[in-house]
């Protein structure tokens, strides 16, 4: 909606909108049960009005809470739509490719995808992590390999999260485009531990056959086996599983052209 002033508004309901899913975005760190007042505090709102909210989504299945403490924690819809997009996207067709990427290489393999200023770990092998799975853009392989190859739709770039997750985190706000040139030049990102100390990460990307990046696959290792000695070795493997899954989890009329490589 545009004012006389020219102005632009959201439609009416759009901020109850909006509030309802910052609410849920604030479990996204995996942390304990929170209450109507730890989700007041972390959105800015008064108490009542984050009551009312988690109510709302209480009622809806978005959350449950625990009748004990009167925390909440996301409720049962949540998992039957995370169930229903992982299926359509094809993720379950990805673990197998997943868990022989690790087996052949002794390490991690992950596969993300971009969700606003971060990447968010949906699969990986042998099992996906239950911990840390959204990571900076800017300051991660993974991320950088997202931003490297933007899809239309991403919308730009994003200001990172306000916090760094180890002293290695990139101050800038978004991956500098000149390294993220080289990142396209060489069809690669590495990073030497900013999604933990002692990791070393390498990342390539799952393209469709515009050129685009739908995912991110990385292969992490502690650096005495992920070696610069090695890193070609490493990167033929991962780029191996990167073709096996642009056929398994892209759309027909999605998938690139034979021969096209990234890089």
């Amino acid at each position: 909606m545009t004012t006389e002033a020219g102005i632009v508004r959201p439609p009416a309901g759009a901020q109850a909108v909006r509030r309802a899913l910052d609410v849920l975005h604030c479990f996204h760190d995996n942390g304990p049960d929170l209450s109507a007042s730890d989700l007041a505090r972390r959105l800015g709102l008064s108490t009542s009005t984050a009551h009312r909210l988690a109510r709302t989504l209480f009622g809806a299945g978005f959350l449950e809470q625990d009748a004990r403490t009167a925390r909440y924690r996301l409720g049962p819809a949540m998992t039957e739509l995370g169930r229903l997009s992982y299926h359509q996207r094809g993720l379950h067709l990805a673990a197998p490719e997943l868990s022989d990427l690790a087996e052949r290489t002794g390490a991690t393999a992950e596969l993300a995808l971009r969700s606003g200023p971060h990447a968010v770990v949906v699969a990986g092998g042998p099992v996906t992590p239950k911990v840390g799975l959204r990571r900076p853009l800017h300051s991660t392989a993974v991320g950088k390999v997202l931003l490297a190859w933007p899809r239309a739709d991403d919308g730009g770039s994003h200001a990172p999260p306000p916090h760094t997750l180890t002293d290695r985190t990139a101050a800038e706000p978004s991956a500098p485009a000149a390294e993220l040139a080289l990142v396209r030049e060489a069809g690669y990102a590495i990073d030497e531990g900013e999604p933990g100390l002692g990791v070393r990460t390498v990342a390539v990307p799952v393209l469709e056959r515009a050129g685009h990046t739908r995912f991110a696959l990385a292969v992490r290792a502690a650096p005495e086996l992920l070696t610069d000695a090695r890193l070609d070795w490493f990167l033929a493997q991962a780029r191996s599983c990167s073709r096996a899954l642009e056929v398994l989890l892209l759309a027909p009329g999605e998938r690139r052209a034979p021969g096209v490589q990234a890089g």
